[in-house]
C-alpha cells in the first residue's frame, strides 16, 4: 500500500462535523501578532481556518484535536485536500 493511499484510507472515519478545537503553533521569530487557540463548532470549519486564513508560520506547530484525535500542520493539510472535505475550497492563486 503506497503512503498516499494509506493517508487517504487513514482520513476515511474523520467527522468533519464533529467540535474541534485548534491550537496555532507559536513562532517567535513571527513579527506577527500570535493567534491563540480557538474553538469550533465544525472540524471543517476550523480545517478551513488553518489552512486558508491562518499565517502560514502558524500552521506549521498547529495542532487541531477532533473526538480525542490529533492531528498535527501535515495532517491538517492532508484533511484539507481530502476528498471528503465537505467545504469549498479557496481558488488557488
Amino acid at each position: 500500500m503506497t503512503n498516499a493511499s494509506m493517508v487517504e484510507q487513514a482520513m476515511v472515519g474523520f467527522d468533519y462535523n464533529a467540535e474541534a478545537e485548534l491550537f496555532p503553533g507559536r513562532n517567535r521569530k513571527s513579527k506577527r501578532q500570535p493567534i491563540g487557540y480557538r474553538r469550533f463548532a465544525h472540524a471543517a470549519d476550523a480545517i478551513r481556518f488553518a489552512i486558508e486564513e491562518l499565517p502560514p508560520e502558524f500552521l506549521l506547530g498547529a495542532h487541531l484535536e477532533v473526538d480525542e484525535g490529533r492531528h498535527g500542520g501535515g495532517g491538517i493539510r492532508r484533511l484539507y485536500e481530502s476528498m471528503d472535505y465537505p467545504l469549498v475550497r479557496r481558488a488557488a492563486a
